[in-house]
């Protein structure tokens, strides 16, 4: 299946999901685009160790893994979650190998089978794609009202615009207008593509103004913060 156009805003944790050819458990809540297909066991253990959560590595997963899915009743899932972050439950693991050249045999004994999958799931990718078209859905982006009025992009001598490297949203607004900052000082950090980019000052100056605001979206390139110069502050007095 596809990804979601567009994507949602928030995903629980623990839920699974599969966008093309790529599976994907939710470790924590966040955004997400993959279609969800079930929920499982937590992936991500910060607090304790146990026999699979071992120090060093909250993680579950371990390169080569392979995972297999059971379907249990909803109150079986929620009971084995009680259990399983403080390690009195757990997994069945079985050690194995992985042989390549017996994984290269399997691909060729099931070579038209696996053909006649990949076309007709990318008639059905091809056939998805024309129904966004046809409802004016591809590349769409959820509404987060107006953006904000950037106002006269021409700014005077000794003003310099820091722009957004990334389209996302305003997750933390660090400074306000008329505080001093140095070159490197975090301005504002977005929030794109589920990680958390600090925007800095390249220069020593004086926050002139603030052009976003948190929770806002912001575009490439849109001005987020102007700076002004100490000897233009100095002019001004």
């Amino acid at each position: 299946t596809t990804k979601y156009n567009p994507a949602r805003t928030w995903t629980p944790e623990n839920a699974v999901g599969i966008g093309g050819a790529y599976l994907c458990v939710y470790g924590m809540e966040g955004p997400g685009g993959y279609q969800f297909v079930g929920r499982t066991c937590q992936v991500w253990n910060t607090y304790r160790n146990t026999e699979v959560f071992v120090p060093g590595s909250p993680w579950l997963l371990r390169f080569f893994d392979q995972i297999r899915f059971h379907p249990v009743s909803a109150e079986e899932l929620l009971a084995f979650r009680d259990g399983f972050l403080d390690g009195s439950v757990a997994l069945d693991i079985t050690p194995t190998t992985f042989s390549l050249a017996d994984y290269r045999a399997f691909l060729a004994a099931n070579a038209d089978d696996i053909g006649a999958f990949k076309s007709s799931q990318q008639a059905a990718f091809e056939a998805e794609r024309r129904r966004w078209q046809s409802t004016d859905q591809a590349g769409a982006v959820a509404d987060a009202g107006a953006p904000p009025d950037l106002g006269d992009d021409v700014l005077a001598p000794g003003m310099t615009a820091v722009a957004s490297p990334v389209p996302g949203s305003v997750w933390k607004l660090a400074v306000e207008p008329g505080a001093r900052v140095a070159a490197g000082d975090v301005l504002v950090v977005i929030e794109s593509m589920k990680m958390e980019l600090s925007v800095a000052a390249d220069r020593d100056g004086v926050v002139h103004e603030v052009r976003c605001a948190e929770g806002r979206a912001v575009a490439l390139g849109q001005t987020l913060i102007v700076l002004r110069e100490d000897a233009v502050e100095e002019a001004a007095q």
